[in-house]
């Protein structure tokens, strides 16, 4: 089956049906008339077919809904590009023989939850020796010297601590994004690394669900992972731009 990646529409039963599935939360009590509700508020956005697949009594007056439509919108996949990383991607075996053959020692890395994020799940996927989905963490890389702060790590102390360690790279990971929480935290982890004239030295990484390449970058860090990331995929970004940074081969 050949796809006209000009004209890409939503997929359900048959191919360009523009079918698609949606859930929201409306401040109504579950009823009927929060249905139609939740129905109209659908056709408003545009979707025709509309019905609701399942309606969830919150309390307190709320009611969540899954509804279903079709769209006629398609969008042109051929033309799009994304910042995405573009440094290679080496194995765990990879990374600690580069690592040793253009450093001839451990790189230094630190990672932390900053400013009020106390999950965890993200940066320990990384960090921690045991890694995630049999990927291990940056603990267990024997040319890796690496430091999980944990979380609620207040950004001064984060960039204290890997100015006394003299890391390489600095890990930051926000999982709470609740009212752009997450911008305002990591633009003040710029702002300090700037002001603590490590910026230009350190490699600065942000992770997190919400997080992307584009929106790293224009934040001032160096790069942002999103899920589906492991901690190979970090290290061997780490080691290019390092070895870059340093001039090293």
């Amino acid at each position: 089956m050949e796809i006209d990646l000009k004209r890409v529409k939503p997929y359900g039963d048959a191919l360009n049906d523009g079918a698609v599935q949606l859930s929201f939360t409306l401040p109504v009590p579950s009823d009927e008339r929060a249905e139609e509700a939740a129905k109209q508020l659908a056709r408003k956005m545009g979707f025709r077919d509309v019905g609701v697949a399942h309606r969830n009594d919150l309390g307190d007056g709320f009611t969540f809904f899954v509804v279903y439509g079709r769209t006629s919108h398609a969008v042109n996949v051929a033309d799009i590009e994304v910042p995405k990383v573009e440094t290679p991607r080496y194995s765990y075996y990879e990374v600690n023989e580069r690592i040793e053959k253009i450093f001839g020692r451990k790189l230094v890395v630190v990672g932390a939850c900053t400013g009020s994020d106390a999950h965890t799940v993200g940066i320990d996927a990384i960090m921690n020796m045991k890694g995630y989905n049999q990927h291990y963490g940056l603990e267990r890389y024997p040319w890796v010297e690496a430091t999980n702060l944990g979380s609620q790590v207040p950004n001064e102390d984060l960039l204290r601590y890997a100015i006394d360690h003299e890391a390489d790279a600095v890990l930051v990971s926000q999982v709470v994004t609740a009212k752009d929480s997450h911008i305002h935290t990591l633009t003040e982890f710029i702002e300090l690394a700037e002001s603590f004239g490590v910026r230009d030295r350190m490699t600065l990484v942000v992770g997190g669900p919400r997080i992307n390449h584009r929106l790293a970058v224009e934040l001032g860090f160096d790069a942002g992972f999103g899920p589906g990331t492991y901690a190979e995929h970090v290290a061997s970004f780490i080691l290019e731009d390092q070895r870059k940074r340093l001039g090293m081969g």
